[in-house]
């Protein structure tokens, strides 16, 4: 098992190209189940997570190459229906693969999905829509079984206790792409992610509309094919690299990136006294001496997104006076406090909120990942740590960070991978 050791104190300067986003490629190559014929998929992360949904796909008889960030994906004729316990359970965003094996086969048999343990996410708004669309659908053994001998268009509340879900969203548009019929869908994840997925299903033939709102109408068609999709950069992997130069004091140019995707991190980092500018596909960042501290409170897209919470906590735990993180999606994803608290930061949490107290400086120390994005704000707070930061169980980070290390370290940061 690797950990990651960290010199911190060095200010981060140079360039950086971001990768696809995690997020959409996962749904897309899933969505590739649909169609009749080989797509080709573009700016693909080099992930843990995609090779798992590689490995899904290949034990449903789809064909997959990969030739550096290009995936071809072409599905057998006779494809299988199950999506093994042993593969689901590792990655919460294989389970999207059962509303595309519902639309083309008729039946699916998906094991319910693992992941990062960041409270409970449930999968019924995944099962409220199939059922809507004419599904029927048991729960034996720890899988997921649906039938449906036709899918029929249907309206569809897609409303959570925590607003809209992404993948549930991207599970029952997919399924829709071939009922018959039409099939609305309220309260609709807007997240751009789910907006690409929307762009190949319709380059592939669907009939969408409405993709990035909160309501999308898909009207069924007969079939589907193979078409060639480059994914949208990874707006997370771009914030976190943006609060990476916040965090340092640094100097950095992120490469492509959408700024527009970034709007709810660029206002807090800008009212904390960050210089960022926007340009076409790049962010500049330049990090100040003395920064102010925020309140922040997680939300559905447009808003501040949960995956950035983590990294803008470290960020807030050296900026002087009281910051206010609330986290309103996953109310239970705050195990990276203990943490970020070993390295001398001072949090106590209240509810569903983090009470933060900025220091003048953390210290070094061994500490453990829990999940994806606490593994990349114990590194941001390694940066700027006095002394050698050590962080375990860095498996989590090579799920959704493509070279972390390598790109931190081409910016400056004295950084390297090891084995325990």
């Amino acid at each position: 098992m690797d950990k990651i050791t960290i010199e911190g104190g060095r200010r981060l300067r140079g360039d950086v190209e971001i990768s696809g986003a995690k997020n959409s490629v996962l749904p897309i190559l899933a969505a590739t189940l649909l169609a009749e014929g080989e797509s080709v998929i573009e700016n693909v992360p080099d992930l843990r997570d995609v090779s798992t949904m590689i490995k899904i796909l290949r034990t449903l008889r789809v064909h997959v190459a990969r030739e550096k960030d290009k995936i071809y994906v072409k599905p057998a004729r006779s494809l299988k229906h199950v999506a093994p316990y042993k593969l689901v359970s590792t990655m919460r965003a294989s389970f999207c693969v059962l509303g595309p094996l519902v639309s083309r086969l008729g039946k699916a048999e998906v094991s319910i999905p693992g992941g990062c343990v960041i409270g409970a996410r449930p999968i019924d708004l995944h099962l409220k829509g199939l059922k809507a669309l004419g599904a029927q659908i048991t729960i034996k053994h720890g899988y997921v079984n649906v039938s449906a001998h036709t899918l029929k268009g249907a309206d569809i509340f897609l409303g959570g206790t925590c607003g809209s879900s992404v993948l549930a969203t991207m599970n029952i548009m997919m399924a829709a792409t071939l009922a018959r019929g039409r099939t609305r869908i309220e309260n609709a994840a807007c997240e751009p992610e789910v907006v690409d997925l929307a762009h190949f299903l319709t380059k592939m033939g669907a009939h969408i509309k409405g993709a990035g709102s909160h309501l999308i109408e898909i009207q069924g068609v007969k079939k589907l094919k193979g078409v060639h999709h480059t994914v949208v950069p990874d707006r997370i992997e771009t914030g976190t690299y943006m609060i990476a130069a916040a965090i340092t004091r640094g100097d950095v140019m992120l490469h492509n990136v959408v700024p527009e995707h970034n709007n709810a991190l660029i206002d807090k980092l800008t009212r904390s006294g960050i210089a960022i500018k926007k340009y076409k596909n790049k962010i500049h960042v330049q990090g100040k001496q003395r920064l102010h501290p925020i309140d922040v409170t997680t939300l559905p897209y447009p808003g501040f997104p949960t995956d950035l919470q983590a990294q803008i906590t470290s960020l807030m735990c050296i900026t002087p006076g009281i910051s206010v993180i609330t986290e309103k999606i996953y109310p239970d994803r705050f195990i990276h406090i203990s943490e970020l608290s070993r390295m001398g930061a001072r949090v106590f949490l209240e509810g569903a909120s983090a009470i933060i107290t900025g220091v003048k400086k953390l210290s070094g120390a061994p500490v453990m990942a829990s999940d994806l994005r606490a593994s990349a704000a114990l590194i941001l707070a390694g940066l700027v740590a006095e002394g050698c930061t050590e962080v375990y169980r860095v498996y989590h980070l090579d799920r959704g960070y493509e070279r972390l290390e390598e790109k931190l370290s081409a910016l400056g940061a004295h950084i390297r991978r090891e084995k325990e």
